[in-house]
């Protein structure tokens, strides 16, 4: 956690280092870390007590600060991550060497000759042996670091990744050696104090010195860790050049300009700085003129907000701006404003009142001192824009930035710069196609070597892995080949033809290409007779475009010429037009005429002519002074030259002279031009002096051309693939005057000789040709004579690489990238921006600036780094950063997990990648766990993990990142009750967490459990927990429920477990209180006053909600039912009769002291339950009416007819309601019978009306069985016929079936049995009256035996059932 330089409070992390503290000191993580000796009083005062991390801190080390003993001599090797063909180290390197004075060496290392490290072995000690390690905290800080001491990075940013690389199978891969450091320091105690005796009484005199076995521990342990320094020194020397070369020539990626810029941070002191404006305007001590709504708003603002612990521990983690203040006080005041009741006398808006509230608060935050603080603050960022992160960067500013991320220092930057030629963009190129022609062989090798690759998730995936990294490799070669060659014809050339795997004839150390593709190496020849030519090139491709720039300024000489005749010149290039200058006057022949020609021949002719105007009549020329005749080359440059001019005859006695400016520009993909002498096997056969360039075609495809005069097509040229270029030495059978220095271009079955006039020049073709063919031996010019007697070099390229090597630099430049391990040295490099980007002015929140990713990109890219591994790192180091209390925005976390789950489970997002390693799955199976750990604390502390909402939108993202780490892979979400279930145990901890925070802050365990205290203190402080309780939940309401939206229920259940935690202290308090204190101390006093203004609004919204959703589920129950039996009705009765009944007993446990307002809503919960009954049976009785015409045939009116079930189910529902009523409808106090009544006469007439309309449907079926007899009555018509058919009775055993089916229906069916009892009885009466009745209509006529014997049968089974019913009643 970032502390404040000026803070007085100190968490315990950073020991205390004494300049008194002897013997060994107790290990630190920091200083471990650090791995600082001593570490001086004043720089720990400096910077506050903290030791900055080890990321970026070490300089060269200081030879002054090594004991000067043998042990100084290091063993460590030269490159801690390369090996050699054979798996082996490298040459070994030392440490600086001392010199005399004691000062520091220029060379980091320096190489000691066997001789010199025998010597100085030999060498006795000459200083005092006792004398310690001791290095100054600011001498290991590089000079050039844009970090003040100020901006101190944050402590915990010290420790390395935290899981280490764990595939042994990636044989090129280096273990580093985690090593305990040193103590401190080993001090020797004081020895100037007085003689002291033993225990015998024996005096010392003096303290006798360390044994020599503790001497050499302490010298082993210095040295040991003055190696790891150097090691990881030359590790980042290393990480920096390859740097570089990314920054200098990039080809894969470019920097983004569409990422959101991040805001200034604010830190611990401007913190403080806006704590103290805003008291000051509390305190009336500013000019803002405020109303007392605004005070109170501003108030609230820094009681709650700016003095909240959580925004203190925010501001500590680099994760708050601006930004966050002002949306937190606006969210304030919108919610304040909106609240106040409309005032129609006002004519001004609430929006406008927020408007002008914002404005005041801008001017507080500002300070009174505005305008100076606008002027620092643009000041700062002016400052800081030069290396600014979040702006698009040059090559120089992202070359400082990873400077101070390296800690490299200026001079060995521009060591590095210079020796690596990064400024030359052809060796860069070069340098991209030997990574590229080493990384194809590599892949090759591996193909054979199948021992080396890295172990796979399947072993099919071993020859996809070799696919995947040539494909890589083609790819990165057809970016490279994409670069634009500019200065060309206009023909767009073809690239030669090459391998499958891209260039396979790069070989280095004089290695040709393979025979497969001689064919494709053949040079061209002009006479074409001699070698066939090469398929895709054409002569079109070498014909180059120049621009020739000519100026005429002075002529001098002309004496014969009178001084008033006009003269000027003409100008011309053999084969362009004709440009002519000014007149002037004789006298004075001056002219500022500049000329242009374009041409395509390299070697043109160019004519000045001076002419004199003529003005007789019979002469149509003017007349010709001189004239001077030039052929140039693309080398030919020269201002204010005068040269000679050839006279004419009549200046045949004047000396003329012009002087001229001639200019040739040559296209850039002219890299190297000049006359040479050249023999070859195959082109050039003959020995003699020719024109020669080397032309780039395209990034892969260079040629050496030769040129003759006004010619613009090569006569001969030869393509540099697969040709290894050297010094050679002289051929006495070949040296002529001018051709002295030779050099070869060697190939297989072929060696092309060629010898130039000076040492420089052929200097310059090796290095241009070295370039070109792509070869990875580079040639060493031999020395001659001279230099041998003189010691000098031969040019600045060689005084420069002397220099670098001198230095140590040179094995880090020209080291083969090949061979090191790439992923680890991109960890060192990710973990290193990482930290240098928290530790900057911007709150980041863990993302890289535009700058910073587009390196990282093109270093993945360029050298081979896996994706999934990369995000792996950054999650890691995201995760690591995480836990040390940097705020980190969890939609970064999301974008890179996602990113690896996806390639894990085969899904990835690359199509050029598809295989899995071991390592991989093992790393995310890792994260993935560290990460569901992170997300489950960040979801319990939410209030403290993101205070006040804050940064906007994080808890959210946290949410959605936490379904994806719980779900199983990225194919198969999570379940919504697996992610309910483990967001509930995260809530119910969080109300445990926040609870007791909140009671260790009102110290309610030192008051409310203390015996001391009186009653009537443990009620005062436990109100006051309570308001603090309420001031929490309303906090998280405001600021936590946009995020919990989806889980509002558990946010609620998270509430009532709050509060069940409160219950628990506030019946402790209460158990404690006297009898008596009831009445004198809470009743009508200020704890039921508290509680009724507190919870009576809210009740009242309970009660409306309520009924609300009461009313609602009885519109859409009763929509949806499907009248199945219950316990007592159906579905929707019961659930409407239980949130009556569970309403009233909440209301009623309240216990409302309040007599009025219980009243009233005991009234209104009556009423409410008298209301809805009414609602429910009104429903009721419409469905009974649908369903009681349904079953049967004839309408429902045959002996079929079985009363359905649902009708009953409808009896029970109102007769439920009426056994209901009595308990929900009645009031305890005043008219006990005032809602009971009313609701209990409509029950009793809807029963009433059910019971007549079942009694007709089944009266009507015996109706229907009469009129069928009916039709056997003496004198119808249908009597004789129907007496024919001899009929049975059947009318009677269907009617007397009838009857018993619904008897028992309606048994079984209807729960209270009086109202059955009464049913049957008025069944049966009727079931009489209809028999009498129709008896009665046949008295004067005889009965047919059908009838008689069905009327029989009817009335033994009115009868029976008389009986059954009187059973019932006896039972």
């Amino acid at each position: 956690m970032l502390r404040n330089s000026s803070s007085d409070e100190d968490d315990g992390q950073a020991p205390t280092i004494s300049s008194n503290t002897s013997g060994r000191s107790p290990p630190s993580p920091i200083v471990q870390q650090k791995n600082q000796p001593v570490i001086s009083g004043n720089h720990i005062a400096k910077h506050g007590g903290l030791v900055p991390p080890h990321t970026g801190d070490y300089g060269p080390l200081s030879p002054s600060t090594l004991p000067r003993t043998p042990n100084n001599v290091s063993t460590s090797y030269t490159q801690p991550l390369t090996r050699d063909g054979s798996n082996t180290f490298a040459t070994q390197r030392t440490s600086p060497n001392l010199n005399s004075s004691g000062q520091e060496s220029p060379s980091l290392a320096n190489k000691l000759h066997s001789s010199q490290l025998t010597q100085s072995l030999q060498q006795p000690q000459t200083d005092d042996g006792s004398r310690t390690s001791a290095y100054d905290a600011t001498s290991l800080k590089s000079n050039d670091s844009s970090l003040s001491d100020q901006q101190q990075p944050h402590p915990s940013s010290i420790s390395n990744t935290r899981h280490p690389s764990t595939d042994s199978t990636m044989k090129y891969r280096i273990q580093q050696q985690q090593l305990q450091p040193s103590p401190l320091t080993n001090h020797i105690p004081n020895t100037a104090s007085s003689s002291t005796t033993t225990s015998s009484g024996i005096p010392l005199d003096r303290i006798p010195s360390p044994s020599p076995s503790l001497i050499s521990e302490r010298e082993r342990e210095e040295n040991e860790k003055l190696e790891r320094e150097l090691e990881q020194k030359r590790k980042r020397i290393q990480i920096y050049v390859f740097v570089c070369r990314c920054i200098s020539c990039p080809f894969n990626s470019k920097q983004s300009s569409d990422m959101a810029r991040k805001h200034l941070k604010i830190t611990q002191q401007q913190y403080t700085l806006i704590k103290d404006r805003f008291h000051a305007f509390l305190n009336g001590k500013t000019h803002i003129e405020a109303d007392e709504a605004f005070s109170n708003a501003v108030r609230s603002y820094y009681e709650i907000f700016l003095k909240s612990e959580r925004i203190v521990k925010m501001v500590q983690s680099g994760g708050c701006c601006s930004d966050d203040f002002r949306d937190v006080f606006k969210i304030n005041i919108e919610k304040r404003v909106r609240s106040l009741p409309d005032i129609d006398s006002l004519k001004i808006s609430k929006d406008t009142v927020v408007t002008l509230w914002m404005n005041k608060y801008d001017a507080i935050y500002r300070g009174q001192d505005q305008d100076q603080d606008n002027l620092n603050r643009r000041a700062s960022k002016i400052n800081y824009s030069s290396g600014s992160a979040e702006l698009i960067m040059s090559k120089e500013q992202l070359y400082d930035m990873f400077q101070n991320i390296l800690t490299i220092k200026k001079f060995e930057h521009q060591m590095i710069y210079n020796s690596a030629q990064l400024d030359n963009n052809d060796e860069q190129a070069a340098t991209i196609r030997r990574e590229l022609d080493g990384r194809m062989k590599q892949a090759e090798s591996l193909q054979r070597q199948r021992g080396l690759l890295p172990r796979f998730v399947h072993k099919e995936m071993d020859s996809l892995f070799v696919d995947e990294l040539k494909k890589t490799i083609n790819d990165l070669m057809s970016n490279l080949e994409s670069l634009p060659v500019r200065g060309g014809a206009e023909q767009k050339p073809l690239r030669p033809k090459r391998g499958t795997h891209g260039r396979n004839g790069s070989g280095g150390g004089g290695s040709n290409s393979s025979g497969a593709h001689s064919s494709s190496n053949k040079s061209l020849l002009v006479d074409g007779g001699d070698s066939e030519a090469e398929p895709g090139l054409s002569k079109l491709a070498f014909v180059l475009n120049f621009n020739i720039n000519i100026t005429v300024k002075e002529v001098k000489g002309l004496k014969s010429v009178p001084t008033n005749r006009v003269v000027y010149c003409t100008m011309t290039v053999e084969g362009g037009e004709t440009y002519r200058t000014e007149h002037a006057e004789a006298g004075k022949p001056v002219w500022e005429s500049l000329a242009e020609f374009p041409t395509n021949q390299i070697l043109p002719i160019v004519k000045v002519k001076l002419y004199m105007e003529n003005y007789s009549i019979l002469h149509l020329e003017d007349i010709k002074l001189g004239k001077v005749t030039l052929q140039i080359d693309p080398t030919f440059n020269k201002t204010n030259w005068w040269t000679d001019m050839i006279k004419s005859k009549s200046t045949a006695t004047d000396d003329l002279k012009v002087k001229l400016d001639v200019r040739m520009e040559k296209p850039q993909n002219l890299k190297m031009c000049g006359w040479c002498y050249a023999r070859g096997k195959n082109v050039w056969k003959s020995w003699k002096k020719r024109y020669y360039a080397l032309v780039q075609v395209s990034q892969y495809c260079f040629a050496m051309c030769s040129y003759r005069e006004k010619k613009s097509e090569p006569t001969e040229m030869m393509p540099l693939e697969g040709y290894t270029v050297d010094y050679a030495a002289p051929d006495q059978g070949l040296v002529l005057d001018d051709a002295k220095y030779f050099f070869k271009a060697v190939r297989e079955g072929d060696i092309v000789t060629f010898a130039t006039n000076e040492e420089n020049e052929r200097h310059g073709w090796v290095q241009a040709l070295y370039r070109a063919t792509g070869q990875s031996h580079k040639p060493i010019p031999p020395q001659t004579t001279k230099q041998q007697q003189t010691g000098q070099t031969a040019n600045k390229d060689t005084t420069d690489s002397d220099r670098t090597e001198k230095l140590g630099f040179d094995e880090y430049i020209q080291s083969d990238p090949c061979k090191f391990d790439h992923h680890d040295l991109f960890k060192y490099l990710q973990t290193s921006t990482l930290d240098f980007r928290l530790n900057d002015p911007y709150c980041s929140l863990g993302w890289l600036s535009p700058g910073q990713s587009y390196v990282l990109e093109e270093y993945c890219a360029r050298y081979g780094v896996r994706h999934c591994l990369r995000h792996l790192y950054y999650l890691s180091d995201l995760l690591d950063r995480a836990e040390q209390n940097f705020m980190i925005d969890p939609q970064l976390l999301h974008y890179s997990y996602v990113y690896c789950a996806s390639h894990v489970s085969g899904n990835g997002q690359d199509s050029n990648i598809a295989t899995i390693s071991v390592e991989e799955k093992d790393r995310f199976n890792d994260i993935k766990e560290r990460l569901r750990q992170f997300l489950e604390q960040q979801v319990t502390n939410f209030r403290f993990a993101f205070p006040f909402g804050r940064p906007d939108g994080a808890l959210k993202a946290t949410l959605s990142l936490l379904e994806r780490v719980l779900a199983k892979d990225i194919s198969t979400p999570i379940s919504r009750d697996e992610i309910r279930h483990f967001i509930r145990k995260c809530l119910e901890n969080a109300a445990y967490i926040n609870y007791t925070r909140v009671s260790e802050h009102a110290k309610i365990e030192e008051t409310v459990y203390n015996s001391d205290d009186s009653p009537r203190k443990k009620i005062d402080d436990l109100i006051h927990l309570g308001e603090l309780c309420i001031e929490l939940l309303q906090q998280d309401e405001e600021h936590y429920n946009e995020a919990f939206k989806q889980y509002q229920d558990l946010l609620i259940e998270h509430e009532e477990i709050f509060w069940s935690l409160f219950a628990v202290d506030m019946e402790h308090v209460i158990d404690q209180q006297p009898v008596e204190s009831w009445d004198s101390t809470l009743k009508n006093g200020r704890f039921h006053q508290q509680l009724r203004d507190t919870f009576a609004p809210l009740v009242v919204r309970y009660v409306d909600l309520m009924e609300s959703c009461i009313a609602q589920s009885i519109h859409k129950g009763f929509e949806k039912e499907n009248w199945k039996s219950r316990t007592r009705g159906c579905a929707t009765s019961e659930d409407m009769l239980w949130r009556l009944d569970a309403l009233q007993c909440f209301i009623r446990d309240l216990h409302w002291p309040d007599e009025i307002f219980g009243e009233h809503l005991e009234k209104r919960l009556k009423q409410m339950a008298s209301d809805m009954i009414e609602a429910c049976a009104k429903r009721v009785c419409r469905h009974f009416e649908v369903w009681i015409k349904k079953g049967g045939l004839m309408g429902g009116t045959g002996t079929d007819y079985l009363l359905p079930s649902e009708c009953c189910v409808m009896i029970n529902v109102i007769l439920d309601c009426k056994s209901q009523a009595l308990k929900l409808c009645a009031l305890n106090s005043g008219d006990l019978h005032q809602y009971h009544t009313k609701i209990d006469e409509y029950l009793e007439k809807i029963l009433s009306e059910m019971s007549k309309s079942l009694i007709l449907k089944l009266v009507a079926v015996m109706d229907t069985a009469l009129k069928k007899l009916s039709r056997y009555d003496e004198g119808s018509f249908f009597a004789p016929i129907l007496s024919l058919t001899k009929p049975v009775n059947e009318v009677g055993q269907a009617y007397v079936a009838f009857v018993n089916t619904n008897l028992e229906q309606i048994r079984q069916k209807i729960s209270d049995e009086l109202f059955t009892l009464n049913l049957f009885e008025e069944w049966y009466r009727q079931q009489m009256h209809l028999v009498w009745t129709w008896l009665g209509e046949r008295t004067e006529i005889s009965l047919h035996p059908y009838q008689l014997k069905k009327q029989v049968s009817a009335l033994s089974n009115n009868y029976l059932f008389m009986v059954f019913c009187l059973i019932m009643v006896i039972e």
